[in-house]
């Protein structure tokens, strides 16, 4: 396993959702939500400002495939997403499967006692944190980085086609 802080994201339409990893690779844990700017940048540089902040050594980035393992509207949010935010970051920018991450978050919250309508600030955190777990656990079983790397938007090299 290798040793440093992870960054797990998962891609909204309206809000991202961020996590971190224990320098040592076991534990993921929420940090905060960031609300998506369509129209500017400010959601990227807050993004690259907790990487930095975290001394990161990875950022990974939820890919949000439908049950069938097709790609969707969404993922091709997320990928495109994903290449922008790797042109910007000096780290690795890696695309994780996240199918039913949401779902799972949704449910974990529920259990909690948290009513849908107050799990919308926290549920976008909590699916980072799915997603970052299992890419962390992926690493930890198969001794390799999980999922796929992703190509800065804007590169000469071949699109990322997913995990």
């Amino acid at each position: 396993m290798r040793h440093g802080v992870r960054v797990g994201i998962d891609v909204g339409t309206a809000r991202i959702g961020l996590a971190r990893s224990d320098p040592h690779g076991m534990l993921a844990t929420p940090i905060e939500t960031v609300g998506r700017d369509h129209a500017g940048t400010a959601d990227l540089v807050r993004i690259e400002s907790i990487v930095a902040d975290l001394d990161a050594i990875e950022v990974v980035v939820g890919l949000p495939l439908a049950l069938s393992g097709n790609r969707t509207a969404s993922t091709n949010d997320a990928v495109g997403f994903a290449e922008v935010l790797a042109g910007r970051l000096a780290v690795p920018v890696r695309l994780v499967d996240e199918r039913l991450s949401t779902v799972a978050a949704q449910t974990v919250l529920r259990a909690a006692g948290r009513k849908a309508k107050t799990q919308r600030p926290v549920v976008d955190q909590v699916a980072a944190t799915i997603i970052l777990q299992h890419a962390l656990d992926t690493e930890r079983a198969l001794g390799r980085p999980p999922g796929s790397p992703v190509v800065p938007s804007g590169s000469s090299a071949a699109p990322t086609e997913g995990p």
